[in-house]
């Protein structure tokens, strides 16, 4: 008896550390409202996010974080969690889909996901320490029969490095399979170890293999890139094929009409928001596109503190232009519930006059004009509209401010630059800024977002100023802020 209660106690000892290879996550206390600007309970975080689609369900799985980066030395020790919806109004919270099993394993990283033949293939990266005591990253996948409950494959990683490429920056694989010919393929974010230009490295490596076992290298899709082209997606949209990667922090994309280039430079781009980090897409109903991304977190939770691994997830609703430019806006199913409008009381300053009760015209050809409003509640959604007349050098809301717009948060329009600015990050190449453009703003806890024109979006994350007052401005021109809405917003259960 004693002899089976030892090895009760070892086997039992055994699971326990296995259990704590991984960070604890319930799904059960996770929210299955809308998962708009939505961090995980638990002192968790939302990281990269990996979307996918299939039969009307919007597959939404993403990186679990605990220490912004810093678990398991610093390696990450990211899991794969998964959310799911049919509506994108509510979600089904799942358990880990791909967790850290072995000792060895030190993050399931960044990877995608595709079906093929009744079955779900996950492909990622492990980063591990090789017997070096080198930090090496390899590719590993796994298959499912549900996208749920995934089965890692053998060998695992099954590929190590591609020749003359980085061992260390070997990773975030996006899988597609040729339909016709029933080959995967595999766009690999590293680093050319002999490229031309020292500083330009960067390249998406090309890998094909028809069994999973034989993988072949071809030329790389993107090179010279100032940095490892991070978390790549890749996907063909009405006669379009797009290429998405990030580069030093940064989401970009081109796009084609062939499969693997030349690649044309957008006319904008729309994605390249700085606080939506390592944004993808998966197709939704009636050939909509859907983006997910994470905001991420600031260091000692400061309005100047930069950027930490891990923050709320976000979503953007992707729009294809004429000439395959893509731009984006709030998926309408996603925008957070607000209660009754309140009437603004909305006061003139400086060179300002009251058109209505909630529209103003500011005419400061000489310098700036203001006008401003009172009491706005800290979690709002606030909608209007704003009309140039002639040249503006600029114009804009201070957002969570105070008395004579001290502190709070400027968003800023400049129509001759063609730049908006929230704070301490900036958009560019916004076009119609010297026409009328409609805003939509959600002001909810630590996080500003803005919809201009159902066309660019900016996102930031202001965690200090707590005012009650927004502003209205203009500089050297006129214009009307007209149709002014203020909504709290409703208090989640």
């Amino acid at each position: 008896m004693k002899r089976y209660l030892l090895l009760l106690l070892i086997f039992l000892g055994a699971n326990s550390v296995m259990a704590q290879l991984g960070v604890k996550y319930d799904p059960k206390i996770q929210s299955t409202k809308n998962l708009q600007y939505w961090r995980p309970k638990g002192n968790l975080f939302v990281g990269d996010c990996m979307p996918f689609s299939r039969n009307g369900t919007y597959s939404f799985y993403w990186l679990l974080d605990s220490a912004h980066h810093a678990s398991l030395k610093g390696l990450g020790g990211h899991q794969w969690a998964l959310s799911t919806t049919t509506d994108l109004k509510t979600w089904k919270q799942h358990p880990v889909v791909l967790g850290i099993d072995e000792e060895w394993e030190k993050s399931i990283c960044t990877g995608s996901i595709v079906y093929y033949k009744n079955k779900y293939y996950a492909f990622y990266a492990t980063r591990l320490i090789n017997k070096e005591g080198q930090v090496n990253e390899q590719l590993s996948y796994a298959i499912s029969s549900d996208g749920i409950n995934f089965d890692k494959q053998k060998p695992n990683p099954f590929y190590t490095s591609a020749p003359g490429y980085s061992k260390r920056d070997f990773r975030d694989p996006k899988v597609f399979v040729d339909e016709k010919t029933g080959e995967f393929h595999l766009f690999v974010s590293s680093w050319q170890e002999n490229s031309v230009l020292r500083h330009a490295g960067g390249a998406l490596v090309h890998l094909t293999s028809k069994d999973l076992k034989n993988w072949t290298v071809l030329d790389p899709v993107l090179t010279g890139q100032s940095s490892v082209p991070e978390c790549p997606d890749y996907f063909l949209w009405k006669g379009w094929y797009y290429l998405v990667y990030g580069d030093n922090g940064d989401t970009y994309y081109v796009k084609s009409r062939s499969p693997y280039g030349p690649w044309e430079e957008p006319r904008y781009q729309t994605i390249n928001e700085s606080w939506t980090n390592v944004v993808k897409t998966a197709e939704f109903k009636d050939n909509r596109r859907i983006a997910a991304a994470w905001v991420p977190s600031r260091d000692q939770n400061k309005d100047d503190g930069g950027e930490r691994f891990g923050g709320n997830a976000i979503f953007r609703e992707i729009v294809q232009e004429t000439d395959g430019t893509l731009s984006s806006k709030f998926p309408a199913e996603m925008i957070p519930e607000s209660g009754p409008e309140i009437q603004p009381d909305l006061v003139a300053d400086l060179y300002a006059s009251l058109i209505s009760k909630n529209s103003i015209l500011i005419k400061a050809p000489n310098g700036v004009g203001a006008a401003h409003a009172e009491a706005i509640p800290l979690n709002s959604r606030i909608t209007l509209e704003i009309e140039t007349i002639g040249s503006v050098d600029e114009y804009g809301l201070y957002l969570r401010s105070r008395e004579k717009a001290e502190a709070g948060y400027r968003l800023n329009f400049s129509p001759n630059n063609q730049t908006v600015s929230l704070g301490n990050t900036m958009i560019r190449a916004v076009s119609g800024l010297n026409k009328t453009i409609k805003l939509d703003l959600i002001v909810k806890d630590d996080i500003i977002d803005v919809s201009i024109d159902n066309k660019r979006c900016i996102v930031n994350r202001t965690p200090e100023q707590k005012g009650s007052f927004l502003w209205f401005y203009a500089k050297h021109g006129e214009v009307k802020f007209k149709s002014i809405k203020v909504s709290p917003l409703k208090e989640e259960n």
